[in-house]
């Protein structure tokens, strides 16, 4: 069953648009970086994301979230523990985000 992986992150005061967009775009092409290690070629079913702009203002400082789908617990698993394009780009974030934070879910999975 597919996996939907839900990042969410809030910049430090001091990150530039440039420094923003960066990240953004890094984070987006982790779907063309990330290999399967069996295979090595890229695993992440799709991925998308953007600025905030809701009209609730319950974000909570949040400004930017993205939705990455995996085709199942094992390809989520890998990115998150082992894959090497990840990692890389955890540690860059480093200086650059004030919160980060991820949730991830199989769709009609309540318990």
């Amino acid at each position: 069953m597919s996996v939907t992986h839900i990042v969410l992150f809030q910049f430090k005061p001091s990150a530039d648009t440039a420094a923003i967009d960066d990240v953004c775009n890094r984070m987006l092409a982790l779907k063309d970086n990330c290999l399967h290690p069996s295979s090595q070629k890229p695993y992440i079913k799709a991925s998308s994301g953007g600025i905030d702009n809701s009209i609730e203002e319950i974000q909570n400082g949040i400004t930017h979230a993205f939705v990455v789908e995996f085709a199942n617990q094992e390809d989520r698993d890998y990115y998150v523990q082992k894959d090497p394009a990840h990692q890389e780009f955890i540690k860059s974030l480093d200086g650059v985000i004030e919160k980060a934070q991820v949730i991830d879910f199989t769709d009609r999975v309540f318990r």
